[in-house]
């Protein structure tokens, strides 16, 4: 916080919240509240041995709704998937949208609605605010405990060519709902559980300390911390805990309400490289990174860390070391979690660094990094996690 006070801010919550386990049941009540009938139905096939698509279809036909499904999103979605499901939600005549599953399934039905309401490619909704037209009403319905999606207004569309991620942005692409159901969370594996918890809490701990935030993330961000540090530990090393499954879940919900609410930063400027030319899952780039740019900022936002570590029992308020222990304390997090701790251990070409480096001040999430990072700054962060 500033002497002059609190910062300005503009809170318009835009997304209705149900959380409960089972709330899946209330998915027919939630679109016919809503208005729709025929809903496209946007999840991964992956999710299919789950049955987790199965079950959501079964619970809109039996509500008495036309129900099609799109089921071909792939991991970090590009153009071309969302493409693929524009033509099926238009042969459909689709007037509601259900994303079902982790980030990619979220942001690949945001990107449908945004073509599908106004028409053109996704590089014209690259930005903020470039929608001109109502968009369908969408629900959300995670089945990772990772983006947070369901509570931001924004979609990650990878170009198909470049593979490099759009963030397209509009309050009108805002889900309508955002359904809840630590039980769909129950089935995901050992890894998935990991790379999205860590990407979860990179969440929390980003908004908490970027340039635009405000006593409304704040306050999203710290619960969300608080939830998610002590919530991982215990799904990893307990996966049927249904108790730690909420708070996990709910942590990544509230870490999405922070981003919205103010933005990230340069974890996840140095991660979009890593995804784009050496395949690395987000959250396995997340975990390798965020430790080296929490030391990074510690001497600009040592006191901010220092509530985090705080939270985590890591030590006294205005303990000076705070943002060291705090990055410490991620690493070691990372490492219980089964993700690699540096690149050369997940097959990076240390010859790529200056390409990365030059391409991550590109990302607008370094933008926004409390402490100013330069190319300089990237290639020695990507250098520090070699």
């Amino acid at each position: 916080m500033s002497p002059a006070g609190p910062p300005a801010f503009d809170y318009q919550p835009r997304t209705r919240v149900v959380f409960a386990p089972g709330a899946l049941q209330r998915l027919g009540e939630l679109v016919r509240e809503l208005g729709g009938r025929r809903v496209l139905l946007v999840s991964d096939q992956g999710l299919g041995s789950a049955g987790h698509p199965q079950r959501a279809m079964e619970v809109l036909s039996g509500a008495g709704f036309q129900v099609t499904l799109f089921d071909e999103v792939q991991p970090n979605p590009t153009t071309d998937d969302v493409d693929r499901g524009l033509t099926v939600a238009r042969a459909a005549q689709t007037d509601l949208i259900v994303g079902l599953g982790g980030g990619s399934s979220m942001d690949c039905a945001k990107g449908i609605n945004f073509l599908y309401s106004n028409g053109g490619v996704m590089s014209d909704y690259k930005g903020t605010g470039r929608a001109s037209r109502p968009m369908l009403p969408m629900i959300a319905v995670p089945t990772t405990s990772g983006t947070g999606s369901e509570a931001q207004s924004y979609a990650l569309i990878a170009d198909a060519k470049t593979h490099m991620k759009m963030a397209c942005g509009d309050p009108k692409a805002a889900c309508r709902v955002a359904l809840l159901d630590p039980e769909l969370t129950l089935s995901m594996p050992a890894t998935v559980t990991a790379a999205t918890g860590v990407d979860a809490l990179s969440h929390a701990v980003e908004s908490y300390v970027c340039t635009r935030r405000n006593t409304v993330s704040i306050l999203f961000a710290e619960q969300a911390f608080q939830l998610l540090v002590h919530g991982l530990p215990q799904v990893l090393g307990t996966p049927r805990d249904l108790s730690a499954r909420s708070e996990m879940l709910l942590g990544a919900h509230l870490a999405g309400a922070a981003i919205e609410n103010s933005m990230l930063g340069g974890t996840h400027a140095l991660a979009n490289p890593l995804s784009a030319h050496c395949g690395l899952t987000h959250g396995v780039a997340i975990g390798v990174m965020l430790p080296h740019v929490v030391r990074h900022n510690a001497p600009t936002v040592n006191e901010l860390y220092g509530r985090l570590a705080n939270l985590a029992g890591l030590c006294e308020a205005g303990d000076r070391s705070s943002g060291e222990l705090l990055a410490d304390h991620l690493r070691q997090m990372v490492a219980r979690a089964g993700l690699p701790g540096r690149l050369s251990d997940c097959g990076v070409n240390r010859a790529q660094i200056p390409l990365m480096a030059r391409e991550a001040t590109q990302q607008w999430t370094g933008t926004f990094n409390p402490k100013p990072l330069s190319e300089a700054d990237f290639q020695t962060l990507y250098e520090c996690a070699w």
